[in-house]
C-alpha cells in the first residue's frame, strides 16, 4: 500500500514539475515564468523528499525556490518595461529546438528501456547530514568559500546592471 502511495505521489509530482517547466518556457510574461519556475523547484524538492533526501529538499527550497527565483523576480520587476505582457517573446529557434528535444526524449526512452533496473534492498541511513558540516568546513572549505564569494559577486553584478538599466531607462 505504501509503495502505491509513493508511486502516486511521484507521478503527481513529476507531472507538476514537467507541466510547470513547460509553462516556464512558453509563457509570454517573464514574471509569470519566474513564478512557475518556483513551482518547478518546489516540485523537485518534493521528489527529493520521496527519495528520503530531506536535506537536499530543504536546500532546494531555500536556495533555488527561495533565493534564486526571488532574485530573478526582483531583477525582472526592477527593470521597468512598458509592455511586461510580452517580455518573453518566442523566437525562430523553436524550429531547431523541437526536433532536438524530441530526439533527446526518444534516446532517453530507448536507454531506459534497455537498462536493467535493480533495487539494492539497502535501507537509507537515518542520519545523512551529520557528516556534511565537518567535510564542508574542513576538507572543502576553500571551494565552499569561493562559491560563497562567487554568488555574492554575481548578486552585486546583477544589482549594478539593474541599477544601470533603471537609470538609463528601457534598453529595448
Amino acid at each position: 500500500m505504501e509503495d502505491t502511495n509513493v508511486m502516486i505521489a511521484f507521478v503527481l509530482l513529476s507531472g507538476l514539475v514537467l507541466g510547470s517547466a513547460l509553462l516556464v518556457v512558453t509563457l509570454k510574461n517573464l514574471v509569470h515564468s519566474v513564478l512557475w519556475l518556483i513551482v518547478t523547484f518546489i516540485g523537485v524538492a518534493g521528489i527529493f523528499l520521496l527519495l528520503n533526501a530531506d536535506f537536499v529538499a530543504m536546500v532546494q527550497v531555500l536556495v533555488y525556490a527561495g533565493a534564486v527565483c526571488i532574485m530573478i523576480a526582483f531583477g525582472v520587476m526592477l527593470v521597468q518595461r512598458q509592455d511586461m505582457e510580452n517580455s518573453n517573446p518566442m523566437n525562430s529557434r523553436y524550429k531547431i529546438a523541437f526536433p532536438l528535444i524530441g530526439g533527446l526524449f526518444i534516446s532517453i526512452g530507448l536507454l531506459m528501456a534497455r537498462t536493467r533496473w535493480t533495487l539494492s534492498g539497502e535501507a537509507v541511513p537515518e542520519k545523512t547530514v551529520q557528516g556534511l558540516a565537518p567535510i564542508l568546513l574542513t576538507d572543502y572549505v576553500i571551494p565552499f568559500e569561493v562559491a560563497a564569494v562567487l554568488l555574492t559577486v554575481a548578486l552585486t553584478g546583477a544589482l549594478v546592471l539593474v541599477k544601470e538599466v533603471k537609470a538609463n531607462g528601457d534598453r529595448s
